[in-house]
């Protein structure tokens, strides 16, 4: 054989390895804007270039948590240098409504005010400036009426936004009066303030023919296009919003964002020019909501060996004064109080409390963490009552893998992987080593005391409500073979348009390079749904596949027939390593591109995706309102100073399942990012409001959210070896909200160490956030049960 034969064949050898090696999933790969984030040029809502002519907006807010507007004088407002008009809810030509569900949100107060920090009016000047300083201006006059702040007070007066949720199985009351142990209590669980960096923005320009286009920093374009349509009392088509991009969303810019965005195109289309509305942080922290706070009471009856034999449980959260998303909140933290545990026989009640405070909503989890942290609470109670390790309890009321598996909602648990991950995690982790160090360091220090507790997740994933679990995209290939995107999602840092390009990439058979993910946009993507839940890869990427996959098989028919001399069907032409392999030959991607324009081949395509299996009975809160579960645990190990009530965490252990991940970086940073979100919440996040109903913690200097001296010093992540067993995009589960519940294991070390001033006998009255007067408080009331 001579050296030319030779050579060809070791070619093709090497291209039939690399072909076979090809993949775009699955692999880690940076965020497709990092480059842009760490040198500043990244665009966001507030960077876009600005129209000539552009004004700017502020709004002036209430200063009573419930009162009537008697009047409202603009005169100094209207004499503040730059001032252009002043608008309020008798300028808006449609509906006076942002609510995302129920129609008890106005855009602007009309008549009477509910919350301190509620807009009543629009102030439009010449610069951000001179807008702020004006709507301070206005002279309001009152008239006060009764306030409820807290979800105890809106109990006790039974003031609720919708009616109570309850879900029962089996005989919970029977099962806890004859169980050998029993027990009741109540405690707290705080609200968290998203704090996104990039605040709420919306820039509204009008256009053409009644045409206005916001851009949103809006986690839901879609909704947002459909209030503006609503309140200039125009049809959908005449709104165009656009996201490129957030810094931050959280939840808290699904619906919240529709107040700006309605306020900036109300008037833009009354000024007929562009309108720009940025808050300052304090402004936006006294008029959107936050996670919901709850005020739990419960009451279980256990075995000897911990085993639950009934439990039931009151929550009532704290609402504000509309319904905003609480609905779907408060069914989430039903259907979540299981966790990871089998109960055969509980009742569950939940309240929605309607307060005079800002209109809490969506916040990474939307309700599963608080129904959670619940039964948590519980087990851990019962664990320390009966003097067990309280990983021995939460094992002994594990789900079952065939039997013990069915939820109170009647879902059943088919992929549970909890007794393998839980046993990899406490021998990786060296729990039970770690668990007899801790005893031993606190017998022999009386001021400083260590707890460690580890907590299990699982986490179901698809929306409550049954339609938004849909999703649409458009996919283009240019002649030159790169790849341009749209899809229904938004990007707000977590990685979702790097996840949907590597799934194109994948399904194409080309390099990651080639594809470019444009912004979130209602005239491409019609009728999307929010980016919440946790299903933006889900949704999106299965709707991108999908196209891509219409584009490959057009493009797999064409190069049979051009290349193939008959011998080569289209089902055997192969995508690889930006080359189309047809029989024995490679013919680059981009070639084949031109050539099918050339024979008039589409080159363009929609793809959409419904998740299937799901259905939900409101009503009677039975169904499968979930696609899958992800699971987890975390391992924490704290210390504090029974002096102060200073904490620190010392080390966690984070042990987190995401099928097949399609990105492993992006996912541990995901799962990272999550721990130390929650481990603010549960620990430094306190949300306090005054006797007046005035939110004082509404900036950066009286608002403590975690900072990098605050992430444990030692700091474990890991993903769990899984391959979802569900259709999911290539087998991965979603990351965004379960691992939030990781830092459960954060709180309840802090409540083991608190626990040790009493020698474990004592069950510490320990609410949430655990702040240090709350540790400290709660030491004291320790030492005064044991004294």
């Amino acid at each position: 054989m001579n050296q030319q034969a030779e050579a060809f064949i070791t070619d093709a050898q090497s291209l039939a390895t690399e072909i076979d090696a090809f993949k775009q999933v699955h692999v880690s790969r940076a965020h497709e804007s990092a480059h842009l984030h760490v040198s500043g040029r990244a665009s966001y809502t507030d960077d876009i270039p600005v129209v000539a002519g552009t004004l700017h907006a502020a709004l002036g807010l209430s200063t009573k948590a419930h009162a009537k507007i008697v009047s409202m004088q603009f005169d100094a407002v209207r004499a503040t240098p730059g001032v252009v008009a002043v608008f309020t809810a008798d300028d808006i030509p449609g509906v006076n409504d942002c609510g995302p569900i129920i129609h008890d949100d106005p855009v602007l107060a009309d008549g009477i005010v509910q919350f301190v920090g509620q807009p009543m009016f629009i102030v439009v000047a010449t610069s951000h400036d001179a807008a702020r300083l004006a709507a301070r201006r206005a002279q309001i006059e009152f008239e006060d009426l009764p306030a409820v702040l807290t979800a105890q007070d809106a109990r006790k007066a039974e003031s609720y936004v919708l009616k109570p949720l309850k879900l029962s199985r089996g005989d919970a009351a029977g099962k806890m009066a004859h169980a050998a142990h029993h027990e009741r209590g109540e405690m707290l669980l705080g609200g968290q303030e998203q704090f996104y960096l990039e605040g709420q923005i919306a820039y509204a320009v009008p256009k053409d023919d009644d045409g206005m286009h916001v851009y949103c920093s809006t986690q839901h374009p879609t909704e947002m296009q459909h209030l503006v349509a609503h309140v200039l009392n125009v049809a959908s088509h005449n709104v165009l919003v656009e996201c490129r991009r957030m810094g931050g969303g959280f939840g808290g810019k699904e619906s919240q964002s529709g107040i700006f965005a309605c306020c900036a195109a109300l008037a833009a289309w009354k000024l007929l020019c562009p309108v720009k509305l940025r808050p300052d942080r304090d402004d936006d922290m006294m008029i959107t909501g936050k996670r919901h706070d709850f005020h739990f009471a419960y009451e279980v009856g256990y075995r000897d060996d911990g085993v639950i034999d009934g439990v039931s449980v009151d929550m009532t959260s704290r609402c504000g004064f509309s319904a905003d998303l609480s609905g779907p909140v408060m069914t989430r933290a039903v259907c979540h109080f299981d966790n990871a545990y089998w109960l055969p026989d509980v009742h569950i009640e939940g309240y929605c409390g309607k307060t005079n405070t800002q209109s809490n909503t969506a916040f990474r989890g939307f309700g599963g963490p608080q129904g959670a942290f619940g039964i948590e609470y519980i087990v851990d109670n019962v664990a320390r009552s009966l003097g067990m390790d309280s990983l021995d309890v939460r094992l002994n009321n594990l789900y079952g893998k065939t039997e013990n598996n069915r939820t109170p909602y009647g879902q059943t648990v088919e992929d549970n992987v909890l007794p393998e991950l839980l046993a990899e995690l406490a021998e990786t982790s060296e729990y039970r080593r770690r668990r007899e160090a801790v005893r031993e360091f606190n017998s022999k220090n009386e001021i400083l005391k260590k707890g460690l507790a580890l907590t299990p997740v699982k986490f179901g994933i698809a929306f409550n409500v049954q339609h938004f679990n849909q999703a649409g995209a458009l996919v283009h290939i240019y002649t030159d073979g790169s790849i341009l995107v749209n899809h229904g999602g938004t990007e707000m840092g977590q990685g979702l348009n790097t996840k949907v390009a590597q799934v194109v990439a994948h399904e194409l058979g080309i390099n990651f390079e080639r594809v470019r993910v444009t912004a979130t946009d209602t005239s491409k993507v019609a009728n999307t749904s929010a980016t919440a839940a946790s299903t933006g890869t889900d949704l999106n990427g299965k709707a991108a596949q999908d196209a891509a996959r219409q584009l490959r098989e057009r493009l797999a028919k064409f190069a049979a027939e051009k290349f193939g001399a008959g011998e080569v069907t289209a089902a055997q032409v192969r995508f690889a390593s930006d080359r189309v392999i047809v029989g024995d030959d490679a013919i680059p991607f981009g070639e084949v591109v031109a050539k099918a324009y050339l024979a008039r081949v589409q080159l363009w395509s929609d793809g959409f995706y419904a998740t299937p299996k799901l259905y939900w009975d409101q009503a009677t809160l039975q169904g499968r309102p979930f696609y899958y579960y992800s699971y987890g645990a975390a391992v924490s190990e704290v210390v504090i100073d029974t002096l102060t009530g200073e904490m620190r965490v010392l080390r966690a252990d984070a042990l987190h399942d995401v099928g097949d991940s399609l990105n492993p970086a992006l996912d541990k940073g995901q799962v990272e990012g999550a721990f130390v979100q929650g481990m603010g919440w549960l620990t430094t996040e306190e949300l306090w409001w005054n006797a007046g109903g005035k939110l004082m913690t509404h900036a950066p200097s009286t608002y403590k959210i975690p900072t990098v001296n605050d992430t444990p010093a030692d700091f474990r992540v890991n993903l769990f070896k899984n391959r979802n067993v569900e259709d999911s995009i290539h087998k991965s589960k979603a990351v965004g909200e379960p691992p939030l519940l990781l830092p459960f294991s954060v709180f309840f070390a802090i409540r083991d160490a608190v626990a040790a001033v009493g020698d474990y006998k004592v069950n510490p009255p320990l609410n949430a956030p655990a702040t240090a007067e709350e540790i400290l408080r709660a030491v004291n009331a320790v030492r005064s049960a044991r004294s």
